[in-house]
């Protein structure tokens, strides 16, 4: 089957993987087809960004989340005449400031001497709305994390640490662009998409209610809404 539109890539996060995009590919199945990237094989954003191209369709619309985002930025640098629309949730394109850097290195360090925690029931209000912590999303995110594993998270904070900045390349996106971030993400704040919103001409600013770091598991029927305008845009 083909669509209008054409595929769509998926990008996840840090310590997702493709349940975190499932029930919105689920409610798009017929507008789009979707693929979704494996970003836990390198250590470097670029190198992510090439293994991403190396699975994708020729052109593609790119959905990406939080270090998905890093990745979507670093592909429109390598391939940009292969993008034909861009959906950014919960991400920022500036590279990592001191004091973030400085806690990314110590989690790691631990991990180094330690066991893997994966994403911890302390950890999960940093990730997910209040009302999400207890139930089926917060037991999805800690599922995630234990199926990524601490090595490909190892190389994926090394991946993030690393990340150029890519606040220069954003007045130079063309395509139909969505931004969108919850409310109450603390992590990459709304403050972030915002900065991103203004860098792209004509983008498009959504910011969803009682929402954390993670509306694809948090939001889908919200997150699916908003990708259908964005496909019909």
């Amino acid at each position: 089957m083909t669509f209008p539109s054409g595929p769509l890539l998926f990008l996840p996060g840090l310590l997702n993987d493709a349940v975190l995009w499932r029930r919105p590919i689920a409610a798009l199945a017929d507008r789009t087809a979707a693929v979704v990237a494996d970003l836990t094989l390198d250590d470097s954003i670029a190198a992510m960004a090439r293994r991403a191209l190396a699975a994708a369709p020729p052109r593609f619309g790119l959905v990406a989340l939080s270090m998905g985002g890093y990745v979507a930025f670093e592909i429109l640098r390598q391939a940009p005449e292969r993008v034909t629309r861009l959906a950014l949730f919960d991400t920022g394109a500036a590279p990592e400031d001191a004091a973030h850097a400085a806690l990314r290195r110590q989690g790691m360090e631990q991990i180094k001497v330690g066991r893997f925690a994966g994403v911890t029931t302390r950890l999960l209000p940093k990730l997910v709305h209040a009302s999400h912590v207890a139930g089926p999303v917060g037991e999805a995110v800690k599922a995630m994390a234990e199926r990524v594993g601490g090595e490909a998270f190892l190389r994926q904070q090394r991946a993030i640490l690393d990340r150029p900045d890519s606040r220069p390349i954003l007045a130079a996106i063309r395509v139909p662009t969505l931004v969108a971030v919850g409310a109450d993400d603390v992590l990459t704040p709304p403050a972030l998409s915002q900065e991103i919103h203004a860098g792209i001409a004509g983008s498009r600013l959504h910011v969803l209610a009682d929402c954390g770091h993670l509306p694809p598991l948090e939001r889908p029927e919200g997150t699916a809404a908003l990708l259908r305008e964005w496909l019909e845009a």
